[in-house]
């Protein structure tokens, strides 16, 4: 497979772009353009949100990113009143009178959702799956009616019209993660939802070699290694991401450590970074882990 050379910046880093997240992100581009929100969902660390913010810097507007969480509620989204601020004017032009005018008024801040809404923004929600159904409920009269209802605002207006230019994308893990819960059917039918999953070997080596100055075949190594490791994992969640192999890859060549597989410095080093997720999603003792990685090591050479 040809893989691509493309750079895109997102948060100070280079997020380079193989041929299958180009075509991916193109063809997003023309769902979303078409007024349909995105959903892109996958394993932790398969680079969902780099592709939601490449994609919304796409659309060449303001973009707000909102993170989901069970604790995210009606102010987070549409805004609360933050106090109250007051105002006097005393009036003496004829001195023999004294008039006093003070004003009190609530103030009032918007919240995220509203602020995009209103301005038309793109909205970035990651990991929205992390917020509780009922407060992700909201999305489903701005997708279906094109309004936001304004909830606990005091104001003679119940809802705000949504901007034209306002787009959504959305980023969800799997339910069978920790922390996430069931997303309602009526919100998953209006959403395009694709999948990202993890590179393959060949991918990952060249990410890793653009973003580390590795050699290929060195890439090469580390990318087979966490690739055998994902493939223990099966099923299971949790098996290391892209985000491994690079923090491998940048150890590794800040510290001269030959990226070989038989070389035990680089095996302490694998022991290290990949252990952990392997005693959880494998459910092993740590000597087991260590044994397991180890021999994975060994099979790169």
């Amino acid at each position: 497979m040809t893989v691509l050379n493309e750079r895109v910046t997102t948060n100070n880093n280079a997020f380079i772009q193989d041929e299958l997240t180009k075509s991916l992100i193109t063809r997003s581009l023309k769902y979303i353009k078409a007024g349909y929100p995105i959903h892109f969902t996958g394993p932790s660390g398969s680079g969902k949100t780099s592709i939601a913010i490449t994609l919304a810097n796409k659309l060449k507007r303001p973009v707000m990113l909102m993170h989901g969480n069970h604790e995210l509620d009606n102010k987070d989204l549409i805004g609360s009143f933050s106090g109250y601020t007051s105002s006097k004017v005393v009036d003496q032009y004829v001195r023999s009178v004294y008039k006093k005018d003070e004003t009190v008024t609530e103030s009032w801040k918007d919240g995220r959702l509203l602020e995009a809404v209103k301005n038309g923004y793109t909205l970035i929600y990651d990991e929205f799956s992390r917020s509780r159904p009922a407060t992700n409920n909201i999305f489903l009269s701005i997708l279906e009616e094109g309004v936001l209802p304004l909830y606990g605002l005091k104001s003679n207006r119940p809802y705000v019209k949504v901007h034209p230019k306002f787009k959504v994308i959305f980023t969800s893990n799997p339910n069978e993660y920790a922390g996430v819960y069931q997303t309602q059917d009526a919100l998953l039918d209006r959403l395009i939802t694709l999948y990202v999953g993890f590179k393959d070997k060949q991918e990952e080596a060249f990410i890793l070699s653009e973003k580390t100055g590795l050699e290929k075949d060195e890439a090469t190594i580390i990318s087979s290694l966490v690739q055998n490791v994902r493939e223990e994992f099966h099923e299971r969640t949790g098996a290391p991401s892209l985000r491994t192999s690079i923090q491998i890859a940048k150890i590794a060549k800040n510290n001269d450590i030959a990226i070989e597989g038989a070389n035990q410095n680089f095996q302490q080093l694998c022991m290290d970074l990949l252990g952990h997720s392997v005693v959880q999603g494998l459910e092993m003792a740590h000597a087991d882990a260590n044994d397991l990685i180890c021999r994975l090591c060994k099979k790169t050479t």
